[in-house]
């Protein structure tokens, strides 16, 4: 059990502490709202001992709804993390030092179960925040709590809600992962690993997708006869034609016509970039479909509620017949998509 370990582990221990030591000088965790009346969006900056970003703007917001001030003073969090980041920065450095597999594996089980109750505190934090409102804030709304999303995202009334690591956060899992492989080399996992390449490559696409998919990019239902279109609007009542689209964050922007949802992307290039864009099956109604799958009937005897006129079916068939029963024309997604 205390045997040497091999100097690769002893160089990945080295790497894993110089992360750790950049992490407390970058921000760990961000929050991000984005709203109607805020196009640019606000931002929550959780450093290792203070809190950045639009703290006040943040601060002025969450006291109509009845929220505490975020101040970091009242955090004990903020005045220990830093010293417990230096300390297993520290600690790595002297697992790679004295170079014993037992140091090593009591690092990496200090590490997982430090990384484990600072999410399990970090979303008490979001809890009492969120629940423990003032009953004598200017807006109440019965049964509303306004608790962020742990990572991911979450609608709160008009806000949209993104919860993600920042620079700081990342480094620390990369570090965490660079441990995780020192242990798994010097128990040997690591040889079998080498001896079955294909599982192996399968296992890291596996991790490489879980640690990726942070915000959700599939469709989310619409609610008929009470969303709004985010474009004109107009409340979303005909489910043939609403479509939606989906941000890499997760965040939903509903429409009640394809023309409406291809002219907030127009005019928000960079605020959907890569988004995903769902639309309704015309003989499905309320089944949305991701429009790459889909072929497309444009026809005035089709009329939509902004007059797109354009109908999509997950069936060619179905496609081509109303296609000739309203005397209109098949047009592909890369000419509406353009």
């Amino acid at each position: 059990m205390n045997s040497k370990i091999s100097g690769l582990s002893k160089i990945l221990l080295i790497l894993s502490s110089i992360l750790l030591f950049i992490t407390m000088f970058t921000p760990i965790w961000k929050i991000e709202l984005d709203a109607p009346q805020y196009p640019e969006g606000l931002k929550i900056k959780i450093y290792a001992d203070k809190i950045g970003g639009d703290l006040q703007i943040v601060n002025g917001l969450n006291h109509y709804i009845g929220m505490k001030k975020l101040n970091p003073h009242d955090f004990i969090e903020f005045t220990i993390l830093i010293y417990i980041i230096g300390f297993f920065g520290a600690f790595s450095i002297a697992a790679a030092i004295f170079a014993r597999k037992k140091i090593v594996y009591v690092l990496f089980t200090m590490f997982v179960l430090f990384g484990i109750l600072s999410m399990i505190d970090f979303w008490w934090w979001e809890y009492n925040y969120g629940h423990n409102l003032d009953p004598n804030a200017a807006i109440i709304v019965p049964g509303m709590a306004y608790q962020p999303p742990l990572i991911g995202f979450k609608k709160l009334l008009n806000f949209g809600a993104y919860s993600i690591p920042d620079i700081g956060g990342w480094l620390m899992i990369a570090s965490g992962m660079l441990m995780l492989i020192v242990v798994l080399n010097e128990t040997k996992v690591l040889d079998k690993f080498r001896k079955n390449k294909k599982q192996t490559i399968a296992a890291a696409m596996v991790i490489f997708a879980v640690l990726t998919s942070c915000g959700s990019s599939d469709s989310q239902p619409i609610t008929f006869n009470t969303d709004n279109c985010d474009y004109c609007k107009m409340t979303i009542t005909d489910n043939r034609f609403a479509c939606e689209l989906v941000t890499t964050k997760g965040r939903a922007y509903k429409f009640d016509d394809l023309i409406c949802m291809m002219g907030y992307k127009k005019e928000n290039k960079e605020k959907v970039e890569n988004a995903r864009m769902f639309i309704c099956d015309y003989l499905k109604p309320n089944s949305l479909a991701p429009a790459e799958q889909l072929s497309f009937v444009k026809s005035e005897n089709l009329p939509s509620a902004m007059g797109g006129n354009t109908a999509a079916f997950t069936n060619k068939d179905s496609a081509k017949s109303y296609e000739f029963k309203t005397a209109g024309e098949t047009i592909t997604w890369s000419s509406i998509n353009q």
